[in-house]
């Protein structure tokens, strides 16, 4: 039994295939799903996309952000930003995590919407250096 994942990029549809598993970084952790899953909608953190037919990742993403869209036969991502986990560029990346703690280093915490940007920021920023790590 396989599941229709669909990963859309703010420019185009990036991927659209059956497979076996798709683990997304919810907001909340990581979510595993399968065939037959519970409806759900869910924002994503920066984080990676595994896709799995059989037991093997046959195909990894960078996503910044957005959300996704469960049924029981299909999983849609709405991706902010994506990229293909070869595609990270460590020095781009370690630039972006630089920037993202001055900013978080020096944003008014009086301001709920700045620090809540600001701290998304470095979140998806240290997500990307995370990911490096599986390259």
């Amino acid at each position: 039994m396989t599941l229709a994942l669909e990963i859309i990029s703010p420019e185009r549809l990036l991927l659209a295939r059956q497979v076996s598993m798709v683990v997304i970084p919810g907001t909340e952790g990581d979510l595993g799903i399968l065939p037959e899953h519970a409806k759900l909608i869910t924002s994503l953190r920066g984080g990676m996309i595994d896709i799995y037919e059989d037991d093997e990742i046959i195909d990894r993403f960078f996503v910044s952000g957005g959300f996704a869209e469960i049924t029981e036969t299909r999983c849609t991502v709405l991706a902010d930003e994506i990229m293909k986990l070869a595609d990270i560029n460590r020095d781009t990346a370690a630039e972006q995590l630089a920037a993202a703690e001055t900013e978080y280093r020096d944003v008014d915490e009086a301001d709920p919407t700045a620090w809540r940007n600001a701290s998304d920021r470095l979140i998806t920023a240290q997500a990307r250096i995370d990911a490096l790590a599986h390259q």
